[in-house]
């Protein structure tokens, strides 16, 4: 038979249950704590949902948008627990600061101008005097607008500003080729100079252009374009001067086989900001040579000699020779016809003396037979004639007496 068992509750231990009273929300108070509910609720962390359901959350924080479009799902994560997300996986939309190898600047242009543009801070660059001595090697020539350096030397290029630029501005070298027929290639060094080891561990081997004594010369190539680059950061004068100096290296010969190959090139420096924004644009002519105070005179000495003869020749006259003039007596053989049109015509000519008249007469006559002879019967007889000379020459070479001693024969030893 099941018993029937009760639980009993010692009196000591039980409490009475409070009465309920009816409060309005505000004089609610929740247990054990001093602080409201409303100040008790902002301290709890909300959620992604509310977060996004909320108006005013996205007011007061603008910046989650932002990470949501880095691919931040979560921005209440702690920061070290984020990961890294690396720069080529980053959307197009999102904004970044620009590295200076991605910035757009004017070497990401498949063919780039070689216009010169002073740009609101009037950028000019100036080069050291120096003479055309043989020793030399590095000489400027104003009047060319022409660099002469040996290979891997010290170029020092001087940038003058009229103002400072932004903060964060750098400075672009690139390397073009002159002529039309080759501005759309890349320079680059040759393939004998990109195998030596001469690089300074921040040069790639292939690039032409480098920057010394400068750790923070960054080289770059253009994903699209593959023009390469070197950019430096623009530092300002120093005091007592008006100019930065950066010292570049051309690391290949002009008349290396397999890179320039006695192709002219230019280099083109530009100013740029820090979001790539082109602040100023000047060019120059390289030539990397063994020699170049000789190239560079002898250079100077061909323009001047150029420019002389120019300023000789009249302004209205045509050239001395022509297309005209050459062609002239190919296609025109009319003085020919006009002199034997007037062959017809009988001169009367008075000679004193009867031998000199008896010679002009026989000099006549032999003319008018010539006229007569066909062309092809002379050129038989002088050739006939040609030969005639030759056998007469041969048998007085063997008519003459050998000069030396005579040899003596038996029958005169006997004699004697």
């Amino acid at each position: 038979m099941l018993e029937n068992r009760s639980c009993v509750v010692p009196l000591e231990t039980a409490e009475p249950l409070p009465t309920p009273v009816r409060m309005s929300d505000n004089q609610v108070e929740l247990p054990l704590s001093q602080e409201t509910f409303q100040e008790f609720w902002e301290s709890i962390p909300v959620s992604e949902r509310e977060i996004s359901a909320s108006p005013e959350f996205d007011l007061k924080m603008p910046m989650w948008s932002a990470l949501e479009d880095l691919g931040l799902c979560d921005p209440l994560l702690p920061v070290a627990a984020m990961e890294p997300v690396p720069v080529d996986q980053l959307p197009a939309s999102s904004s970044r600061a620009c590295l200076p190898g991605d910035c757009p600047s004017a070497s990401a242009s498949s063919v780039l101008t070689t216009a010169d543009y002073p740009g609101p801070h009037h950028f000019q660059l100036r080069f050291q005097k120096s003479s055309t001595a043989k020793s030399v090697t590095c000489t400027f020539s104003p009047s060319l607008n022409k660099l002469f350096c040996q290979l891997a030397k010290t170029c020092p290029v001087q940038i003058h500003l009229a103002r400072p630029p932004p903060p964060g501005a750098v400075v672009r070298a690139t390397a073009v080729y002159k002529k039309s027929e080759h501005v759309a290639e890349v320079v680059r060094r040759c393939p004998h100079h990109e195998r030596s080891a001469d690089t300074d561990g921040l040069a790639p081997a292939s690039h032409l252009i480098r920057v010394e004594a400068n750790s923070r010369a960054l080289y770059t190539e253009d994903s699209h374009s593959k023009r390469q680059s070197v950019l430096v950061p623009y530092e300002p004068p120093q005091v007592g001067s008006d100019c930065t100096t950066v010292l570049f290296n051309y690391m290949c010969n002009s008349s290396c086989m397999g890179g320039m190959n006695r192709r002219p090139i230019l280099s083109i420096l530009t100013l740029e900001g820090a979001d790539g924004q082109l602040l100023g644009r000047q060019c120059y002519e390289v030539r990397v040579c063994a020699c170049p105070g000789r190239d560079r005179k002898s250079e100077e000495e061909n323009l001047r000699r150029q420019q002389g003869e120019e300023a000789e020749t009249p302004d209205a006259g045509p050239p001395k020779r022509s297309i005209q003039d050459v062609t002239q007596p190919n296609v025109s053989p009319s003085p020919r016809k006009k002199r034997r049109a007037e062959d017809d015509e009988v001169f009367t000519l008075q000679v004193r003396g009867r031998e000199r008249y008896e010679m002009l007469k026989k000099i006549m006559e032999a003319m008018e037979v010539k006229d007569l002879i066909p062309a092809n019967v002379v050129d038989i007889y002088r050739q006939q004639r040609q030969r005639l000379k030759v056998a007469q020459t041969k048998e007085r070479a063997g008519t003459e007496v050998k000069k030396g001693k005579k040899l003596l024969v038996k029958s005169e030893r006997d004699s004697d």
